[in-house]
C-alpha cells in the first residue's frame, strides 16, 4: 500500500479502478458523482482540486457510498437524483431512474404540443414515476395543463416534488390511479404519453442486477410478450383523447414490430411513424384518434 497522501484525485483514480474490476459500465462517472455528492460540489470542482488532501471525514462517508455502488446499488438512488432533460430530478427506489432515452419522447410530445391550436391543450402523463416527463413537458410549455398519473402513492409524492422543485405544480394535477381507472372517458386530452413497462418477463431476469435488484418491478416487467400494460392503454386511450389526439409510447425495440400491430388492431386509432431513439434503434410509437 502506497504512503502517498490521499487526495481527491487519488480517490477518483483508485474507485475508478475498484468500481471498474467490479463491472461497472461507467466506473469514472461513478466515482465522481458519489465523490461531489460526497463532498457536497459540482463534479467539475473535484478537477479545481485535484491536489486538496481528503480529510478522513470525507473518506468515511466517500467509501460507504463506493461499498453500496460495488454491491450494485445504483448511483441515482445513492445520490438521490438523477439529471433528465437538462433538469435535475430527485428519485428513490420508489421511482424508475429516468434514462436518456426517454427524452426523444419529450422532444415529440413538445413538437406536437407546439402544433396544437392557441389554448392550454391538455396532456396526461400515464405511469409518471418520478415525474420526469409531464414536468420537462410543463418547464418547456408554459400553457399545456397536466395530469399525472401512477398506481403508487410513493411515486406520486416523489413526481410532487420535482413539479414543486421546477416551479411547475400549480399546472400539474396528479392522481392515483391504475392507468386511466380514476381519469373519465371525457375525450379532454390532446395528448396521452406514457413510459410503460415493456420488459418481457423473461428478460427481466436476465438484466443487470443494478436494475433488476433495485428498480420496481411494476414499472419493468411488461408481461410474457412486453406488452401487457401497452395492450390496457390502447383499449382505454381513444375514449381519452379529443378528437385527432396523439398518444406515444416509448417501448423496447425488440417488440416494437408487436406493439405496432396491435395499434393496427385498437378501434379508433391510426398509426403514426415509429420513431428511433439516437441510437437508431425503435424507441417511440405513436397513434392519433381519428376524427
Amino acid at each position: 500500500m502506497s504512503d502517498a497522501p490521499w487526495t481527491i484525485g487519488r480517490l477518483l483514480n483508485w474507485t475508478t479502478e475498484f468500481l471498474r474490476e467490479r463491472g461497472a459500465e461507467s466506473p469514472r462517472l461513478d466515482a465522481e458523482v458519489l465523490l461531489a455528492h460526497a463532498r457536497g460540489c459540482e463534479r467539475i470542482m473535484l478537477y479545481a482540486a485535484f491536489e486538496e488532501p481528503a480529510s478522513e471525514e470525507l473518506r468515511t462517508s466517500f467509501r460507504e457510498l463506493v461499498k453500496q455502488r460495488a454491491a450494485g446499488k445504483p448511483v441515482a438512488y445513492l445520490v438521490g437524483k438523477r439529471e433528465f432533460f437538462s433538469l435535475s430530478f430527485a428519485v428513490t427506489p420508489d421511482v424508475l431512474i429516468p434514462r436518456p432515452e426517454t427524452e426523444g419522447l419529450v422532444v415529440r410530445a413538445l413538437d406536437l404540443l407546439k402544433a396544437r391550436p392557441d389554448g392550454a391543450p391538455q396532456a396526461i402523463d400515464v405511469g409518471t414515476g418520478s415525474g420526469a416527463i409531464a414536468v420537462c413537458l410543463a418547464k418547456h410549455n408554459p400553457k399545456v395543463r397536466l395530469t399525472a398519473v401512477d398506481v403508487s402513492p410513493a411515486a406520486l409524492a416523489v413526481a410532487r416534488c420535482n413539479a414543486e422543485k421546477h416551479g411547475v405544480a400549480e399546472r400539474i394535477e396528479f392522481v392515483e390511479s391504475d392507468l386511466f381507472a380514476a381519469v373519465p372517458a371525457s375525450g379532454d386530452f390532446e395528448l396521452i404519453v406514457s413510459n410503460p413497462p415493456y420488459v418481457t418477463t423473461a428478460e427481466l431476469a436476465a438484466l443487470a442486477d443494478d436494475v433488476r435488484r433495485y428498480e420496481p418491478q411494476l414499472a419493468l416487467d411488461g408481461g410474457e410478450h412486453g406488452t401487457t400494460v401497452v395492450e390496457r392503454l390502447l383499449a382505454a386511450a381513444p375514449a381519452r383523447l379529443a378528437p385527432g389526439g396523439w398518444l406515444l409510447m416509448e417501448i423496447s425495440p425488440a417488440i416494437a414490430e408487436r406493439v405496432e400491430r396491435l395499434i393496427d388492431a385498437a378501434p379508433g386509432l391510426a398509426r403514426g411513424d415509429t420513431l428511433d431513439d439516437s441510437n437508431g434503434l425503435a424507441r417511440i410509437v405513436q397513434a392519433r384518434r381519428e376524427p
